[in-house]
């Protein structure tokens, strides 16, 4: 018998399903192949006993450490509790009772076990590292122990459907059950006769089990527990009788009770029998050879005769155990220690084989290891709740060693709890349970401690096995168990919290001695500190974006705060010490090493918005104070590699575009590289004091503008070494053009820095500081002289372009113009219109379009002065006047080009309209003159408004088919009074003009009109 009370029977599952077939829907983890060995000595201090020794895997033996994920071994680390490992003798001892169990297993083998006894053994010789000599020693001995007592342990839970046999309709039935060594078979099932009364006639009655008497019922529940002890497995059966108890009755009592004609016949039926002898209402018949270790089924009640063949069911359960069991661990310890002390080593011996790594293990156990654990632990006749126990104390401990997949656990911590009831154990097996508990919380928290190491992103399915772990912590800490055994209950988050305080510092400071420099200078020193920052960023990325979210769901803990906060703390510390050191002897590498020191911090101080509310200023608060005297370093830095950089690209520059569609040479690229680079120095300063970040506008400002200035003048230095080394004109003016282009592009990125460098925001900072006007003055005034200055310079270069195409208009506008040309105007043109067509469309393919324009205007102001010049003062022939008249109205349209050249605007200036007016007369004949006149005259009639002289109204009317003029003087009125009587005599004459180009016409007149100021005529006209 067990050496505890068994209060139910185990189930079906309670050795295989219930512990590794529900372990196989659980997740798998990975296991960590880095080295612990920094940590082995907190991981000594802090574990609890767990788990069966590693010395016998093979994968242990061959790492050249502990691997991470895993404790150090016993050679690295003395100290470490290795109370969970056997000794040679136990193990030996505890191989004689799995060799026993195997060697007595009783009942058929379940279908998913292993049914060969030599392969179970060959089985446990492996798992327990025994050698063939040791094995046959061992085995020698089992062989020589005596056999244990074997008992069928036999529940008779209830019946349904039997039959009725008392005048009421119902039975008062009770079972007799007992095992007759002497097998005998079974009737047929389609034999007439049946084995009656088999348990009164074939067992002593000694060996008679009886059930209690349940009255009137035809659906009777026992739920009885017997144990029958047997010999010999082959031969033995069971049998049970189901009878009905008879009591002696009055004739007057059983006709109350009759309820129909069926009754009435019980009642003359019992009339003949014997007082008091009990109906038979069915038997069961099983040979033990049949049963599986355990089972749980209903069976057919068989009648005596054919009468009344449906007799119903009952549900019988059935365990096969020992009793009196010879080995030295049964005679000497607990059955609940020896199967857990099985369990730890056959567990521990399948997670070291799991060809993945022990992280990778979730629970499942091989058909062999299930076997014998199933057949150890209904042998010993362990309840469901002790095994579970025994579960949770073997995987709790092999946890804190081999750690496997801690999903595994959470099956037993469910199990405990759905079945606790404190009274089940005895006061070792409290302090005992208790102290698992304790244990892991303590382990489980000190893996918590150092996170980052045991569970490593780099690491497959790290994420899961921290998240799952958590979760074990949590439910263990819920349990009523854990509540009711741990007098003093843990508050779990607060003991992670301080945990994960403690770790993150341990952390800290083990990178802090990693990353120190080997040799001792304060630049190597502030490499140093910016590498470790990064690191801390890194870290506080990860726990922000992965681990987090695991804290908060599963234990309402915000890890990140946590961490941030401690590692915030902690870099103030560290870096302000550095500081203080460098600080008293800041040299410029010094300087400059500590500005990626300044941007990680930076960027671990943005990290804060990621933090709930929080009172109080951070450590970090004022970092930037820190670097004030580096600052003007770091902006001289900037300012010297921009300058030398620019200095270089003007000196490679060749003065030629770049690519195909750019009119820039590539020094600009360059100049454009070094302003975006103290762009983004000013940027990653982001100095939060206003007033000090405004002087360090001003301080860039005027580095750029000094290297703009400087840049006009190499580049135009550049373009004469160019132009003095290779002589040719054409070169030098192309060079000339890149070098105004060059100049124009500098301009633009001039312009574009109040926006590069965000001047609006840094104006709403200083607001308050510094008044708008002394901004406006400093920064604005300091940009546009600078932009001032590129403007002249653009303009000297476009002059001395425009100088070198004044001479050629010059020469052509005079060759032109010169007595010997006899050509007419439209000829003698072409030569300048060639020139300049030639000239221009080189410079516009070479000029960006502004430079071009400023180009044209300056041309087109000289060309006036020239052509002016060629007018004279005197009055010059008509010849001469053609040609200049028609060559300035071929220029004019020459240098608008139908609107992509200069506007008329620009063109049409008071110099233009001047000479234009002038040419165009001198250059007229006097008919044209003539004509000139007329038309003058009728422009000016028409714009007159006012009466001066009178009015006179006129009616003309065409006839192009006659060719003839009609004209009707009608009259005229407010005439002004030309006689000395203060009246006129008005007529009026009519003639066609020029008289030259109407000579045959004859001029007419009206009459005369005496004495009239308002005279009316009403005569008509006809000029042909």
């Amino acid at each position: 018998m067990a050496e505890f009370a068994c209060d139910a029977f185990p189930s079906p599952h309670s050795c295989t399903t219930e512990l590794w077939v529900l372990h196989a829907a659980t997740s798998t983890l990975p296991f960590c192949s880095s080295s612990r060995d920094a940590i082995g000595a907190v991981v000594s201090s802090e574990q609890s006993s767990a788990g069966v020794a590693a010395q016998h895997s093979p994968r242990m033996a061959a790492a050249g450490g502990a691997p991470m994920g895993s404790l150090p071994r016993e050679e690295e680390n003395p100290e470490m509790d290795l109370s969970h490992r056997f000794s040679k003798q136990e193990l030996a001892l505890l191989y004689q009772e799995v060799l026993y169990t195997i060697r007595h297993r009783l009942g058929k083998p379940q279908p998913q076990h292993v049914a060969d006894s030599q392969e179970l053994c060959a089985y446990v010789q492996k798992a327990f590292g025994m050698d063939a000599e040791e094995h046959r020693t061992i085995m020698q001995q089992v062989q020589e122990l005596e056999s244990p007592i074997f008992c069928l342990k036999a529940t008779v839970k209830e019946a349904k459907g039997i039959l009725g046999k008392d005048v009421s309709g119902y039975s008062d039935p009770y079972c007799l059950l007992g095992i007759e060594s002497k097998s005998q078979e079974p009737a047929h099932p389609n034999s007439k006769r049946r084995l009656k009364a088999v348990v009164k006639d074939l067992i002593p009655e000694d060996q008679i089990h009886r059930t209690q008497i349940i009255s009137q019922t035809l659906n009777p529940v026992w739920d009885e527990t017997f144990i029958l002890e047997f010999e010999d497995m082959e031969t033995a059966s069971f049998y049970l009788d189901m009878w009905d108890s008879d009591t002696v009755e009055s004739v007057r009592h059983k006709l109350g009770e009759l309820t129909d004609l069926h009754g009435l016949k019980r009642i003359f039926k019992d009339a003949r029998k014997d007082k008091g002898q009990d109906d038979f209402l069915g038997n069961v018949v099983l040979r033990l050879k049949d049963l599986h270790c355990w089972d749980d089924r209903w069976y057919q009640l068989e009648p005596c005769t054919e009468t009344y063949p449906n007799r119903g069911q009952c549900h019988l359960q059935f365990l096969l155990t020992h009793k009196k069991r010879a080995t030295i661990c049964s005679r000497t310890q607990p059955s609940y220690t020896v199967h857990r002390h099985l369990l730890q080593q056959l567990v521990s011996h399948e997670i070291l084989q799991h060809q993945a790594g022990s992280t990778a293990w979730d629970g499942e156990l091989s058909p062999h290891a299930s076997t014998v654990l199933y057949l150890h632990a209904t042998q010993k006749d362990l309840s469901d709740f002790h095994q579970v126990m025994a579960q949770w104390l073997a995987y709790s401990k092999l946890y804190q060693s081999l750690e496997f997949n801690s999903s595994c656990l959470l099956h037993q911590i469910t199990s405990i709890e759905y079945q606790w009831m404190q009274e089940r154990l005895r006061p070792e097996q409290k302090a005992e349970l208790a102290e698992s508990f304790q244990s892991l919380l303590t382990y489980g928290v000190s893996l918590i401690r150092r996170y980052r190491i045991i569970f490593p992103l780099s690491v497959p399915r790290s994420t899961e096995r921290l998240q799952s772990l958590l979760r074990v912590l949590v439910q263990m800490c819920k349990m009523k168990a854990f509540r009711e055994l741990c007098t003093l209950s843990p508050d779990l988050p607060k003991m992670v919290s301080e945990a994960l305080k403690s770790g993150t510092t341990e952390w800290f400071h083990m990178k802090k001695l990693h990353l120190q420099p080997m040799v001792k200078s304060m630049e190597e020193n502030g490499k140093a500190l910016a590498k470790l920052l990064l690191e801390v960023i890194g870290d506080l990325q990860q726990c922000h974006r992965i681990w987090n979210n695991f804290f908060i769901s599963i234990l309402k803990l915000n890890l990140f705060s946590i961490t941030y906060l401690e590692l915030e703390s902690l870099v103030a510390e560290h870096v302000q010490e550095q500081l203080r050191e460098v600080n008293a002897g800041m040299s410029k590498p010094t300087a400059e090493s500590l500005f990626q020191l300044y941007l990680n911090l930076q960027e671990l101080y943005k990290m804060k918005d990621f933090l709930p509310k929080r009172d109080g200023p951070l450590a970090l608060s004022d970092f930037h104070q820190w670097f004030k005297e580096a600052v003007p370093q770091w902006l001289q830095k900037a300012y010297s590699i921009a300058l030398e950089r620019a200095q270089r690209a003007v000196q490679m520059d060749q003065l030629t575009p770049f690519g195909e569609h750019n009119k820039h040479s590539t020094s600009t690229v360059d100049l454009s590289t070094c302003y975006a680079q103290i762009v983004k120095t000013w940027q990653q300063l982001n100095w939060p004091d206003p007033e000090e970040a405004f002087m360090i506008m001003v301080k860039l400002v005027e580095d750029m503008c000094k290297i703009a200035l400087m840049y006009c003048r190499l580049i135009k230095e550049r373009a004469e070494a160019l132009s003095l080394s290779k002589q040719n004109e054409g070169e030098a003016a192309n060079r000339l053009c890149i070098v105004v282009n060059n100049i124009k592009q500098l301009r633009l990125l001039i312009l574009k820095l109040p926006l590069q460098l965000d001047w609006a925001q840094l104006e709403r900072r200083m607001g308050a500081v510094i008044d708008q006007q002394q901004i406006q003055h400093t920064l604005h005034h300091q940009l546009d002289s600078t932009v001032c200055c590129l403007d002249h310079e653009v303009q000297d270069v476009v002059q001395a372009l425009a100088t070198k195409l004044e001479a050629g208009i010059a020469r052509h506008i005079q060759e032109l113009s010169a007595p010997s040309n006899a050509q007419e105007p439209e000829d003698s043109i072409l030569p300048l219109m060639k020139f300049l067509e030639s000239e221009l469309q080189y410079l516009n393919e070479h000029l960006v379009q502004e430079n071009f324009k400023s180009l044209l205007a300056l041309l087109w102001h000289h060309t006036l002065a020239v052509l002016t010049a060629a007018a004279g003062p005197q009055v010059p022939s008509v010849q001469h006047c053609r040609k200049l008249h028609c060559a300035l109205k071929s220029l004019e349209l020459c240098f608008h080009a139908e609107g992509c050249g200069l506007p008329l605007d620009t063109l049409h200036s008071t110099a233009f309209l001047s000479l234009e007016s002038r040419l165009a007369l001198c250059s007229s004949t006097s008919r044209k003159l003539i004509q000139k006149y007329f038309s003058n005259r009728i422009q000016e009639q028409l714009g007159i408004s006012s009466e001066k002289y009178g009015a006179v109204t006129i009616k003309a009317l065409y006839r192009p088919s006659e060719q003839k003029l009609r004209v009707e003087v009608l009259n005229a009125a407010n005439l002004i009074p030309l006689d000395s009587n203060g009246s006129s005599d008005p007529f009026v004459q009519l003639t066609l003009e020029p008289r030259h180009e109407f000579p045959e016409v004859v001029a007419r007149s009206t009459q005369c009109k005496r004495n009239e100021l308002h005279p009316l005529f009403d005569e008509a006209f006809e000029l042909r």
